[in-house]
């Protein structure tokens, strides 16, 4: 039965997202954000801090990792993380149309995964619980998953208007990674659901926030790019050309 609900959880995510191309915007030049695009984030940070230190929490951890085997191991939620923003800078080329130029697209990238960031890392600080492995006390909330899902909400405000299955794919790969973070026994169902929402939450301000709208190099057009750094340690990088 709580298999059952952790799933029921995770569509009720998806179809949420969905179903904000009505809510979030019903046309292509709308740009005032409502409080409807911010309830399903509402409702993840919510759950997770219901779920924080419950026996429910402890109880769906190996039953959840069971699906794929209690020995199960990988490292594909390191890159899945930073899949919206392949996406985010490929649409382009695929034939649609973004909201915004490289630069500003970039711009918000910078900007909500500094905040999304920071917020995680003095969550984490602040409640200091231990992970299941008990490799450290920094498990809530996830920051890979609050990674995955800004990343996922910046790329359905990019394409939302010009293709909506392309901008909704983004969720399935942040799913995706909040799941594989269970299944590596780094995080618990409460760590995913606040990153989750933490994440959508900021991703869905920026995009509508915007800022430094009006930013440009001089005369000339500015391109940016963020991208993911891989090895030792998991980042982005920012290359700036003039």
């Amino acid at each position: 039965m709580k298999n059952i609900l952790a799933l029921i959880c995770s569509l009720t995510m998806l179809s949420g997202i969905a179903q904000t191309k009505d809510s979030i915007a019903t046309s292509k030049t709308e740009s005032k954000l409502t409080y409807k695009p911010l309830i399903v984030p509402a409702l993840l940070v919510g759950g997770g801090f219901a779920l924080l230190n419950t026996a429910v929490n402890d109880n769906l951890q190996p039953k959840l990792r069971n699906i794929l085997g209690s020995d199960f191991h990988t490292k594909a939620d390191s890159f899945l993380q930073y899949e919206g923003i392949l996406q985010i800078y490929g649409g382009r080329y695929l034939g649609f149309t973004p909201k915004n130029d490289l630069l500003h697209q970039t711009i918000n990238i910078v900007v909500a995964n500094a905040i999304m960031g920071t917020a995680v890392v003095v969550m984490k600080h602040a409640f200091k619980v231990e992970r299941p492995d008990m490799s450290d006390q920094y498990s809530f909330p996830s920051g890979h998953t609050g990674t995955a899902f800004t990343n996922a909400s910046l790329l359905f405000y990019e394409y939302k208007d010009s293709n909506i299955w392309y901008a909704s794919s983004g969720f399935l790969f942040a799913s995706a990674t909040g799941f594989l973070r269970i299944a590596n026994n780094k995080h618990r169902t409460s760590d995913v659901l606040e990153g989750a929402g933490i994440g959508m939450a900021v991703g869905t301000l920026v995009s509508y926030w915007s800022p430094f709208k009006s930013f440009t190099f001089a005369k000339n057009k500015a391109h940016a790019l963020v991208y993911p750094q891989m090895g030792n340690s998991y980042g982005i990088g920012l290359l700036i050309q003039n």
